[in-house]
């Protein structure tokens, strides 16, 4: 099974943007794939996760933040690990 791994927190400032958001106290499962989840199972899990971030207030900060951490796992601002790394890749260096 993969690590779950909490969020980052950021520390800008004395505001930090994850008191904000909308998957806060959510089960943490919904956002990040079992080990060997595939097909079907693996895309409703992926969208339940995506429609919790579809009305957060700091989605934007969120994939702000998995972007610049190149965080590998989960959906963070509304993306999957792929669709972010797709957003990484067609960006110039």
């Amino acid at each position: 099974m993969a690590a779950v791994l909490a969020p980052a927190v950021s520390r800008r400032g004395s505001a930090n943007w994850q008191q904000q958001a909308a998957c806060r106290g959510a089960d943490t499962r919904i956002f990040y794939h079992p080990d060997n989840e595939r097909g079907p199972s693996r895309r409703r899990r992926d969208m339940q996760a995506k429609q919790i971030g579809r009305g957060c207030a700091v989605i934007t900060e969120c994939l702000s933040r998995a972007l610049a951490t190149r965080e590998p796992y989960g959906v963070w601002g509304g993306l999957s690990p792929e669709e972010r790394g797709a957003l990484l890749t067609s960006q110039p260096a």
